[in-house]
C-alpha cells in the first residue's frame, strides 16, 4: 500500500512539473516554407535582434528551425516585461541551400518589423533560391 502511495505521489509530481514547464508563453514565432521543394526548411539558423537607438541592433536570441521549419519560442512573455519595439529576424539561408546542393542569390534574409502590443506575432517566409516573401501570420 505504502509503495503505491509513493508511486502515485511521484507520478503526480512528474506530471505537475511537466505542466509547469509548458506554462511558458512566447510572443514571436516564425516558419520557413521552401517553395522550391514544397517542404519546410529544416535546420535554418534564425537570429532575433532588437533595434536600440539609431541603427544599433542588439542580438536577443538565436534559434534553428525544427523538422517542420518552425521556431515557436522567440520572446518569452514575462510578467511586467514589455516586448514592444522594432525587431529584425535574420534568416541564414545560404547553408540551407548548400546542404541542398542548390545555388542561391541570398546568403541571408533580414525581415524587419515592429511589435506594437502584447499579442502574438508570427513571421513566416516562403523561400526559393532566388526569391522570398513574408507577411504577418497568425
Amino acid at each position: 500500500m505504502r509503495k503505491n502511495v509513493i508511486l502515485t505521489v511521484i507520478a503526480l509530481m512528474m506530471s505537475l512539473s511537466s505542466v509547469m514547464a509548458q506554462d511558458k508563453v512566447y510572443q514571436l514565432s516564425s516558419h520557413i516554407l521552401d517553395i522550391n521543394t514544397g517542404r519546410p526548411a529544416q535546420g535554418v539558423k534564425i537570429v532575433l535582434s532588437k533595434l536600440s537607438g539609431e541603427n544599433n541592433w542588439s542580438v536577443m536570441e538565436e534559434r534553428t528551425t525544427d523538422g517542420n521549419g518552425r521556431v515557436k519560442d522567440f520572446l518569452e512573455k514575462r510578467t511586467g516585461a514589455d516586448n514592444r519595439g522594432v525587431y529584425k529576424l535574420t534568416y541564414y539561408v545560404a547553408p540551407y541551400f548548400e546542404s541542398q546542393a542548390q545555388d542561391t542569390f541570398y546568403p541571408f534574409i533580414d525581415v524587419v518589423f515592429e511589435i506594437k502590443d502584447d499579442s502574438h506575432y508570427h513571421v513566416p517566409i516562403t523561400l526559393s533560391p532566388y526569391g522570398y516573401s513574408t507577411y504577418r501570420g497568425s
